[in-house]
């Protein structure tokens, strides 16, 4: 795998999506009979036609204290009685082309709901003037002169605003909850909770990620300081500029601000998200107080809002109807009460949905299982419950070239894969030995359940003063070695001397799956992932290690499947 199999832009939508965002459009901004009927292909008419007659769509500019016009639409019902106000939700845009048009096909749903709808794209933004800061505090005082502007519209009511927002947009109205109280609930879909977390996972930055979001901002309009942050995540410059950048655009910083306010959040997440920090968002749901709900889907970052943004159904966007509802007071949902704590999938059932109170009922208790050497006559090293297991060392070689094992072949589409039930296949059976070591269990007696959160213990020790290694996580079939991930994480060390060993501990990405009768789980680490960016020096070696004392092991989640 090269890099260009990120260049690709991993959010563009479908021709047909395109093309009905299109029409939808043209059917709000003209509602006749011509126009409507169009949308009769994606069976759209009768809800267009509905909303027809009770609210008014139109585009607009909004104009900003110095003077940057904001590209926005505003949606208003129709004849509402004198003195009669209505709540109102406003979407920052995700980070894509179509800037606010995003959301066109969630607009007559809250529209019929009784709502009026403002969405706007945030500056250096798809048409909206202005450079790009990516959520900072720019963005966040242009939100709160947004809504100046709406409160100053008739039929609004001031006390009855919601944000909702995706990605990108999750991000600004998280980050707008935390500066204006006007705001009395929050969605966030594909939400971010710790920036330099998602650009710096235990040291190692998440370069292709990084390079795919910035390809989408498009480099030439993005502000001055945020080109001189490219330019120093790119060169490996971690300084204090860095992570102040990253810090003033990171809700979790914000946390005392939400549980002082009890703004009522809600946040959606994916199981294999590769732009955000999965574990960030969860420590952001742990800490808050107020009223709230996490939802984790199988797929990648947008795989389970995306039906939803484009008029269908999803689970996020039903979700947001029902919170809005509760918290604002209008009727978009099913009526149906909202789901408080944590609601999740497991891989690779898109139609399971799970619902616990907490995290911490959530999460199943951790199983250790000891990295142990090879058996007599066996190339790959054992995942033992049994005791520690010192004195074998394994030594990787660092080249620069990735295995077959990666955390996804591509980003988005891999995980949009494994959504609709085609989770990427792994040939573990044809891994380079030499660039990579693998322990794996003895075949599981019952089926099992992962269920939570991991941690890797081992002792790396580079040839040069910094070393890179990717550790696996995988759900094996022993009968043909083909594997499918499970999780996944990175860790870079840094030490004042080439050769010293060092013992270190980090977490994998929080995971849920079900496993199989039969079924083997298989770590794997080696020292290279094109999604990562690599600081071995190649060629050379990493060795691992599992000193007396320090044993080497990975706690698992794991617990039977009921």
């Amino acid at each position: 795998m090269s890099v260009d199999d990120y260049s690709e832009n991993p959010f563009a939508l479908s021709a047909d999506d395109t093309a009905k965002l299109d029409a939808i459009e043209q059917a709000l901004l003209d509602p006749s009979p011509r126009r409507i009927g169009l949308l009769d292909q994606w069976g759209l008419a009768d809800t267009y036609e509905m909303h027809a007659e009770i609210a008014e769509y139109r585009n607009l500019s909004i104009a900003m204290a110095d003077g940057t016009m904001i590209d926005a639409s505003l949606c208003v019902p129709r004849n509402l009685a004198p003195g009669q106000t209505c709540p109102t939700i406003v979407m920052p845009a995700p980070l894509n082309d179509l800037g606010h048009r995003g959301y066109l096909g969630m607009i007559p749903h809250w529209a019929l709901g009784g709502y009026a709808v403002l969405a706007y794209s945030q500056r250096g933004l798809a048409r909206s003037g202005g450079e790009i800061h990516v959520a900072g505090p720019q963005d966040v005082a242009d939100a709160t002169e947004i809504i100046d502007a709406l409160v100053r519209i008739k039929g609004v009511a001031p006390e009855r605003i919601g944000f909702f927002g995706a990605s990108y947009g999750a991000g600004t109205s998280l980050l707008a909850a935390a500066s204006d109280p006007r705001i009395k609930a929050v969605v966030g879909t594909s939400a971010w909770s710790d920036l330099f977390a998602s650009l710096y996972e235990n040291g190692t930055r998440h370069l292709a990620a990084f390079e795919a979001l910035v390809k989408l901002f498009k480099e030439d309009r993005c502000s001055a300081e945020f080109k001189g942050i490219i330019q120093k995540i790119r060169g490996n410059v971690v300084d204090d500029e860095v992570r102040k950048f990253a810090g003033d655009r990171s809700p979790k910083n914000h946390l005392q601000a939400y549980n002082d306010s009890q703004v009522p959040i809600l946040m959606t997440t994916a199981w294999h998200e590769t732009i955000f920090s999965v574990p960030a968002v969860v420590d952001l749901f742990n800490g808050l107080t107020g009223p709230k709900s996490l939802l984790v889907q199988v797929g990648d970052h947008g795989n389970g809002e995306l039906p939803g943004l484009v008029g269908l159904v999803s689970k996020p966007t039903s979700m947001a109807y029902r919170w809005m509802d509760h918290h604002l007071g209008g009727s978009a949902g099913d009526g149906a009460q909202p789901q408080y704590g944590v609601r999740s999938e497991y891989m690779h059932n898109l139609l399971s949905d799970l619902q616990h109170p907490d995290w911490e009922s959530y999460a199943l208790p951790k199983k250790r299982f000891h990295l142990a050497d090879a058996a007599a006559g066996a190339a790959d090293g054992q995942l033992t419950e049994d005791k520690p297991q010192p004195g074998w060392t394994r030594s990787l070689k660092a080249t620069g070239k990735d295995t077959e094992a990666v955390v996804a072949p591509k980003l988005i589409q891999t995980g949009l894969a494994e959504r609709v039930g085609f989770p990427h296949i792994y040939k573990t059976a044809d891994i380079d030995r030499g660039l990579a070591a693998i322990w794996t269990t003895a075949p599981l007696e019952q089926p099992m359940r992962v269920q939570g959160e991991f941690e890797l213990r081992v002792t790396v020790t580079p040839r040069a003063m910094e070393g890179t290694i990717v550790a696996y996580l995988m759900d094996c079939d022993p009968a043909g070695n083909r594997a499918h991930i499970i999780t996944h994480a990175p860790y870079t060390v840094t030490n004042q001397q080439p050769g010293q060993a060092t013992t270190v501990t980090f977490p994998l990405q929080p995971a849920h799956y079900v496993l199989n009768k039969g079924r083997r789980l298989q770590l794997i680490i080696d020292t290279h992932d094109q999604f990562f960016a690599d600081a071995n020096r190649a060629p050379s070696t990493v060795d691992l290690t599992s000193p007396q004392g320090n044993e080497s092991y990975l706690d698992i989640p794991l617990g039977t499947l009921e």
